[in-house]
């Protein structure tokens, strides 16, 4: 019980000395959490289901999560990275590698963001912008994206994996 004591109070500690930073990883943690156990969790026979013609499918929903991933992580490491997974992976195995890819690239990033790197600025085109712009951007996309992902489990009459034991 003493060691729990003692990772609480360093855990806090941390938060407090970097809040923005850690706020920002703990949201990218969650919504990584839900993204692969719905890629994890689908039956391979719905990757390729789409409610209306003109949407991705559930695969392609998948496989732009991680090709847009490596462009917001890739510009707040400072580094352009380009992946082609959406319109060229289409088994579940392969998708969840790559999600499963991309998001070990995002781990790093936000595992060695602090305050004070998150706000050093980069230049991309006309723009200048905070390291910490371009992660919240990819936990948006990325929470945007998962909520297509539950209107498809809910469409299949499945349960999505936020909501699974509520």
């Amino acid at each position: 019980m003493k060691s729990l004591a003692v990772v609480f109070v360093a855990a806090c500690t941390l938060h407090a000395q970097d809040p923005l930073s850690a706020d920002a990883r703990q949201a990218y943690t969650e919504v990584k959490s839900n993204i692969l156990k719905s890629a994890e969790k689908m039956p391979e026979e719905n990757y390729g289901f789409k409610p209306a013609p003109r949407v991705r499918t559930f695969g392609q929903i998948l496989g732009h999560v991680a090709e847009e991933q490596y462009f917001y992580c890739g510009v707040a490491r400072g580094e352009r990275k380009a992946v082609d997974v959406e319109k060229t992976k289409t088994a579940k195995a392969d998708l969840l590698a790559a999600l499963q890819g991309s998001f070990t690239y995002c781990d790093a990033v936000y595992g060695a963001i602090t305050d004070a790197t998150a706000a050093q600025t980069i230049q991309v085109g006309q723009s200048q912008r905070t390291r910490l712009h371009f992660l919240w951007g990819n936990t948006l996309h990325d929470t945007s994206h998962y909520g297509n992902l539950v209107t498809y489990w809910r469409i299949k009459g499945l349960v999505p994996p936020s909501t699974e034991g509520q």
